[in-house]
């Protein structure tokens, strides 16, 4: 069922440096997958519902009353098509070539958020996502290594369900997840110009305590996992965001 509170997604993993030397773990979700499959200490989702307007500002709880709370900035939403829209209902978060939106994120938890997942749809090369701490930029992910993997798994390609179920199978969808040693509190989501368009829905964010999905590279030794988690308890323990009780208006 499509709302504007929780559920959650996750397939693939790689162990990538930022400018701030943060660690991220990247993975992808099995074909058809459109939730995550971690395990968090706590989470939500954010699915956009059924609205259906251009350039929205508005904050959400993701479903978790308060515990965690967002923030969009220009992000477009529209009504589930063969593009986007998990299930094929609702409606997606979506931008146009050379624009971009931001997520500011905050939590009562003083561990603060180390996960962020979503269903990227009807991927392309353009789609990039950086992560922020303040002002000091974490990490990018450009979804060009996605394409270029996926691009000989033909179980990714086309829209998995719903409705528009086997349409577009010039494009991959697929669930990622991201994990991070760090602290972050601020997504902004990009389309290069020379593409189409960014699409995604089931925003998931939390903080996670184990990891799923399929590497985008070197699987991690248990180990590193372990340590970026000790790593972020340390951080978190150290951090306390002020909640905001909201839910995502358009």
């Amino acid at each position: 069922m499509k709302s504007i509170a929780a559920v959650a997604l996750v397939t693939a993993v790689t162990t990538l440096a930022s400018p701030a030397d943060a660690s991220f773990i990247v993975t992808y979700e099995a074909p058809g997958v459109t939730n995550s499959t971690a395990n968090f200490a706590y989470s939500g989702v954010e699915t956009f519902g059924n609205y259906v307007r251009d350039n929205v500002a508005g904050s959400t709880n993701f479903g978790t009353a308060g515990r965690i709370t967002g923030t969009y900035t220009g992000v477009n939403l529209r009504a589930a098509d063969q593009f986007g829209g998990a299930g094929g209902t609702g409606s997606y978060a979506h931008i146009g070539d050379g624009s971009s939106y931001a997520l500011a994120l905050s939590s009562t938890d003083v561990r603060g958020i180390n996960y962020f997942g979503l269903w990227l749809s009807a991927l392309d090369a353009g789609n990039s996502l950086s992560f922020f701490r303040g002002q000091q930029q974490l990490f990018t992910f450009s979804a060009a290594d996605v394409t270029r993997l996926l691009a000989g798994k033909p179980a990714y390609n086309g829209n998995p369900g719903g409705t528009y179920r086997g349409q577009n199978t010039g494009e991959s969808y697929a669930f990622l997840n991201f994990y991070s040693s760090d602290a972050f509190d601020k997504i902004v989501f990009s389309e290069n110009r020379a593409y189409s368009g960014f699409e995604s829905d089931n925003h998931t964010v939390g903080y996670a305590t184990s990891q799923s999905g399929t590497p985008l590279g070197p699987v991690p030794e248990p180990a590193t996992w372990a340590m970026l988690i000790a790593g972020f308890g340390i951080i978190g323990a150290g951090l306390r965001r002020r909640s905001r009780d909201a839910v995502l208006t358009a």
